[in-house]
């Protein structure tokens, strides 16, 4: 009986404790229980980065995102999946246009050259699928207030690839990668890894 009376004494006691715990307010929790800021990916290089497939699906749109820890540029290509998209990612010191070798200038202190094997425009009529210029800034693209980005062209689309000029602040770390019916550049903001 006594050894019963103990047990649920001893109950009764972590009972009140955890309550008392629970009632406590978020609010007056210490700054040193807090999570700290999560660190940004790291591993990445500047290496050229490529991929061997090739589409007929044309690129319809380029478009740029800010992110924590990177800048990113999406190259959309409707109908590819993920099997067909092939790409050539690299940092280059001066970039020229396929076919007439024109060299296309790109603001930055470094310029990686996008290249996505699939074309600008629609391989039957020749009609562009995608709206620019050669050496003009990528349509509809504004990149005040990126960290790492400073300009983006669109430097043309020959024999099945399409030629994209990416302007950064610095040679910096960067990944490519694919998605159903997009080709991603992610590039760091540093590399530390410090947001």
């Amino acid at each position: 009986m006594v050894r019963n009376r103990t047990a649920w004494a001893t109950a009764a006691a972590l009972m009140v404790a955890t309550l008392g715990v629970a009632a406590v307010p978020a609010s007056a929790t210490s700054a040193t229980t807090a999570t700290p800021a999560t660190a940004c990916p790291t591993g990445w290089g500047s290496g050229a980065e490529t991929r061997s497939a090739a589409t007929t699906e044309s690129v319809t749109n380029i478009r740029t995102g800010r992110h924590a820890c990177f800048d990113r540029m999406v190259v959309d290509v409707p109908g590819a999946g993920t099997r067909e998209l092939g790409y050539s990612v690299r940092y280059v010191s001066r970039l020229h246009q396929d076919g007439s070798g024109r060299p296309i200038a790109v603001g930055g202190g470094a310029v990686i050259e996008v290249r996505v094997a699939a074309p600008a425009y629609d391989p039957a009529t020749g009609k562009p699928t995608y709206p620019a210029k050669a050496g003009q800034r990528l349509t509809g693209v504004n990149l005040t207030g990126y960290r790492t980005f400073r300009d983006a062209r669109f430097v043309g689309s020959f024999e099945g690839d399409t030629q994209i000029g990416l302007g950064v602040r610095a040679r910096l770390p960067f990944r490519v990668w694919v998605a159903t019916d997009r080709v991603v550049v992610d590039v760091a903001h540093n590399w530390t890894g410090a947001r």
